[in-house]
């Protein structure tokens, strides 16, 4: 099979990080340029879709309550039942992190450009994903406390954190739409590059920091392949049951690409925080699972959204049987972008 260049591009960004990792102040313009670049990106998808698009995303109640579903059910008890691998597999410090991984919000940047990417319901992705981190600012901490036993609280600057970030520049794109969104649309590669372009960056800043705070030495080379190969497991599981699951269900294939994406991965972005609130000064070893899935779960679905893009879309592959799914899919259609 011929070679991913974009995969090519995440490899070379993980070398990057780890031959030169951004510290101190570079560490600090390379966080700032990635949220720069998510918010951008949200910008130009309000900037994109009509608030009738929009509003029908928000209303196809359904794959919200699959992708919640898969994210704060399916995943937690795959993670319960992992504990039957300590500590053949798993020491039980890299458990509380790969149960922990399996407790976090999707991700919305990387859920929507690979939606957009594969010509999926990219109005649904957006509401999916951006619901999905709302409500993980109350789920997760509660979910962590009942399993973990950590007594982790609600966090207002997570909050504000995603309203600054990501619905203040899609309102202000909405709100701007009027004047810019005709020249949006005739550019459609601006928005492929800011796809991957933000993807790249949250890449980078990551493995820097994980670089920075020598987390790669806390843990013994058989006890990380252990962790990649169990990871690698979920992550198959999880891809399957989003895809084949939300085919059982009925949806069309724009949602059902919306749901494995939205509903297979999880957020750095979001856990990173939550994790120093809940362990504290062992947050760098808890976050170690859920920075190799994060980097797992953007390989793989690069792959899996390039090949997507070039699916032939056929009246049996687009129909959905139920109404608001087919509104929610007709819509999606006219703002999805195939940037592959």
């Amino acid at each position: 099979m011929p070679v991913d260049p974009y995969i090519l591009l995440l490899l070379g960004t993980v070398g990057l990080a780890a031959l030169v990792p951004a510290r101190g102040t570079s560490a600090d313009v390379a966080s700032g340029a990635s949220t720069a670049a998510i918010a951008f990106l949200f910008f130009l998808y309000g900037a994109r879709l009509s608030t009738r698009e929009a509003l029908d995303g928000l209303k196809h109640w359904r794959l919200h309550v699959t992708v919640l579903a898969c994210t704060f059910v399916i995943f937690p008890l795959l993670g319960l039942a992992a504990r039957g691998l300590v500590p053949v597999f798993l020491t039980d410090p890299l458990y509380q992190g790969l149960l922990f991984l399996t407790l976090v919000p999707s991700t919305i940047q990387s859920s929507i450009a690979f939606t957009s990417m594969a010509r999926g319901n990219v109005p649904a992705a957006i509401c999916a994903g951006s619901f999905s981190s709302l409500v993980g600012i109350v789920v997760t901490p509660l979910l962590a406390a009942a399993l973990l036993g950590s007594s982790g609280g609600f966090s207002a600057d997570s909050l504000l954190e995603i309203v600054l970030q990501l619905l203040v520049p899609f309102v202000a794109g909405q709100v701007t739409r009027r004047w810019i969104g005709g020249f949006i649309t005739r550019h459609k590669k601006v928005l492929g590059l800011v796809d991957r372009g933000s993807i790249l960056l949250v890449v980078y800043t990551a493995f820097s920091e994980g670089m920075v705070q020598g987390i790669w030495h806390q843990v013994s080379p058989l006890r990380l392949g252990g962790l990649l190969i169990v990871e690698g497991v979920l992550l198959a599981l999880m891809l399957a049951l989003t895809w084949y699951g939300s085919k059982a269900l009925r949806f069309g294939r724009e949602d059902r690409i919306a749901i494995q994406f939205a509903g297979s991965k999880k957020s750095l972005a979001s856990g990173l925080p939550m994790a120093s609130v809940l362990f504290g000064a062992h947050a760098s070893l808890a976050v170690l699972p859920l920075m190799l899935f994060h980097q797992m779960q953007l390989m793989v679905c690069a792959v899996i959204a390039k090949r997507r893009s070039h699916d032939p879309v056929t009246e049996e592959t687009a129909e959905v049987s139920a109404p608001e799914s087919a509104a929610a899919s007709r819509t999606s259609v006219g703002t999805a972008t195939r940037s592959g």
